[in-house]
């Protein structure tokens, strides 16, 4: 089976050896591109699977780019996947308005980057498994000011928070929780809400009503004792 084809943009080399390194594990064809031109071009030569692209770019800027691409009829089918350093609402909506299937901020995190390429890509995720929990979640959009909900379940890559009052798709929160006895860690990250089940929502129909967490800033520690967690929840019978 040939390998699938990730193209990677951005005009900072260290942002490039840095996304590469993310992918030293897993079974890829990696293509770079420094400019939006140069993407372009590799785009319409390549046909990648998978577009990564900077959104802040001389000459050609990612979201230009990404328009298009989505514009020609060779290349709309390929996911972008549009990475920015600010990560302001304002810049998440001008990477939407163009047709990209997913934001990713900067500074990057390897298992949200590797996650949203193996989602993207229709392939599995090798990752520990979602498990069924009732953490005390502390969340809001600030530091200060914070909710209280429980999250019904946990996997390194986020959780589901249980609430009838779900948050807007995209906003960004600040999280605390503590994972349980075993695993003694309050956990301080940040994460963005990535989708919301409303009341009487027939699709995944034994969440409640809630939205989806995905951690987008983590110390490896905190990520470090989430996987240990997991790995306990996993192996632990529940009578």
């Amino acid at each position: 089976m040939a390998k699938k084809k990730i193209l990677l943009v951005d005009d900072v080399e260290l942002f490039l050896e840095l996304e590469k390194t993310f992918f030293r594990r897993e079974d890829f064809h990696l293509l770079i591109a420094r400019t939006g031109k140069e993407a372009l071009a590799i785009a319409k030569a390549e046909k990648p699977d998978l577009v990564f692209m900077d959104l802040h770019m001389p000459e050609l800027a990612g979201d230009e780019c990404c328009r298009m691409m989505k514009a020609d009829a060779e290349l709309s089918d390929i996911p972008v996947v549009m990475v920015t350093t600010r990560g302001s609402e304002a810049d998440i909506e001008r990477c939407r308005r163009f047709g990209c299937e997913d934001v990713l901020p900067k500074p990057i995190n390897r298992h949200h980057f590797v996650a949203t390429a193996r989602r993207l890509l229709g392939i599995a995720d090798r990752s520990l498994p979602r498990v069924r929990t009732t953490l005390r979640v502390r969340y809001g959009t600030t530091g200060q000011h914070l909710l209280s909900d429980y999250a019904v379940n946990v996997c390194t890559g986020g959780l589901f928070l249980a609430t009838d009052q779900p948050l807007a798709v995209d906003t960004s929160l600040a999280l605390k929780f503590e994972l349980s006895e075993k695993v003694e860690r309050d956990v301080h990250c940040r994460g963005r809400v990535a989708w919301v089940k409303a009341n009487g929502a027939a699709h995944r129909p034994g969440l409640p009503c809630g939205f989806g967490v995905q951690f987008t800033e983590i110390a490896p520690e905190d990520m470090e004792a989430i996987q240990e967690f997991v790995k306990q929840e996993s192996i632990t019978p529940h009578w």
